[in-house]
């Protein structure tokens, strides 16, 4: 590293200027960041510490100014679309570290720094998930020190919000407690986010509020459902299509895929409302310019298609089959191995079903896709969607035309076996609801 840190040196001098003459704008930092993305590693904080030591002993009367500019450039690397996601976290976490050694704890840029350290720990992709989100929390919690409802309405509020996005994802603990926690804050986060005073974030709190009733495990599911649908509708008063696009397509996507499990009313009402409401969110995601969402919503159709009573049923497995191999256009084994895993189950699930074609081949592919699905999908990374996967194979080989019974009903034991927790049949993966709004 030594015949390199000259280089390093240079690189950080030159962001931190930036940062400073531009006063934090992107649209000049970015394009230096882009250019040195390649030092964005462990380097880059061992010397951005060194800089940062050495101007504060120097300048001391400059001290605010100095961490100032690391917290803007470590909050434009933790945004940083380019480079390595993983190492811009990192960079960032310890940004805020150094920022956070030289504030004094209670004051109120100390609360700032702590909840972007919050904000960074919860997308953290390095370290535990779990122990991550509880770094978050943390952080969060000691920023309502400072942050009170009284002092800083609108941060006290913000941070509410984080942390229930924060308990909604928490791995420890109850999983009830914790949506139960959820709930908690962001509808106590309302008390200042009124829709007269801030109506897009009053939106993103009633989209939040519908996620974690979505997923409400107390209460009776039907009517957590029935909650979930109202203040989905409730952000629609705020999210239009012509002031808030994007957000708007998420909430459209979100509304399907209540609709589609939703229990009151006519089963085959709900899936053709959530056909409808999924299909009018390909107003915005397009293939071109959300090319995730739009290949999340081909994989929510494909689902939808799959359990729609109206229609000839042949029809219906048919379409599913073309949204899910649409969504593939996207999802990749290369850069999403885990929705690539998902829809190749879902696809396995799909040709099990299928009336047209000749039933031994339809056997055959559906094989074939949850074979290909257990490549990603192992018992290490994914136990849940591998034990899944596994019983439905062994449904596949129970059914087998081709090849000695005798082989196909070892490889159906052998596949049972190794699912023998699994007590659902042929469930699918990766329905997916867009979840909390932005921290």
């Amino acid at each position: 590293m030594a015949e390199n840190t000259e280089t390093y040196r240079e690189f950080i001098r030159k962001l931190l200027k930036a940062e400073q003459d531009s006063n934090s704008d992107v649209a000049v930092v970015y394009p230096i960041l882009r250019q040195g993305q390649h030092l964005l590693n462990a380097s880059f904080v061992e010397i951005l510490q060194q800089l940062v030591e050495n101007a504060i002993a120097k300048q001391p009367e400059a001290i605010e100014s100095i961490l100032r500019d690391i917290e803007n450039l470590s909050i434009d690397i933790n945004q940083f679309p380019h480079g390595k996601r993983a190492s811009n976290i990192e960079i960032a976490i310890e940004g805020y570290q150094i920022v956070l050694s030289h504030r004094e704890p209670g004051s109120e840029k100390w609360a700032q720094t702590q909840n972007n350290l919050a904000n960074a720990y919860y997308s953290r992709i390095r370290g535990e998930k779990a122990k991550n989100i509880e770094s978050a929390i943390a952080s969060y919690t000691a920023a309502l020190k400072v942050r009170t409802r009284e002092a800083f309405p609108e941060q006290w509020a913000t941070t509410q919000n984080n942390l229930a996005i924060a308990y909604s994802d928490r791995i420890r603990g109850e999983r009830a407690d914790n949506i139960e926690t959820a709930i908690k804050f962001y509808t106590t986060a309302l008390d200042v986010y009124t829709p007269e005073a801030f109506p897009e974030k009053w939106a993103g709190m009633q989209n939040n509020l519908a996620a974690a009733y979505f997923d409400r495990i107390r209460g009776e599911r039907a009517n957590n459902i029935e909650t979930a649908i109202k203040f989905y509708t409730a952000a629609l008063n705020v999210r239009t299509h012509e002031a808030f696009p994007e957000k708007w397509a998420m909430t459209q996507n979100n509304l399907g895929e209540a609709y589609r499990v939703r229990i009151r009313g006519e089963r085959a009402d709900n899936i053709e409302t959530a056909i409808t409401f999924y299909t009018a969110a390909f107003d915005v995601y397009t293939r071109e310019a959300f090319p995730e969402d739009w290949a999340m919503t081909q994989n929510n159709l494909a689902i939808a298609y799959s359990d729609r009573i109206r229609g000839e049923r042949a029809g219906n497995i048919e379409t599913a089959i073309k949204f899910y191999t649409t969504a593939l256009d996207v999802y990749t084994p290369e850069a999403f191995p885990e929705q690539w895993a998902a829809t190749q189950h879902n696809l396995a699930t799909s040709y099990y079903f299928r009336i047209r074609g000749e039933r031994a081949d339809n056997i055959e592919t559906a094989i074939k896709f949850y074979t290909a699905a257990l490549d990603v999908c192992t018992r290490e990374a994914f136990p849940e969607q591998w034990a899944a996967t596994q019983h439905n194979l062994g449904e596949t080989y129970r059914v087998r035309i081709r090849g000695k019974k005798v082989q196909n009903i070892e490889n159906a034991i052998a596949s049972y076996t190794a699912a023998f927790r699994l007590r659902s049949s042929h469930p699918r993966c990766l329905s997916r609801r867009l979840g909390n709004d932005a921290k």
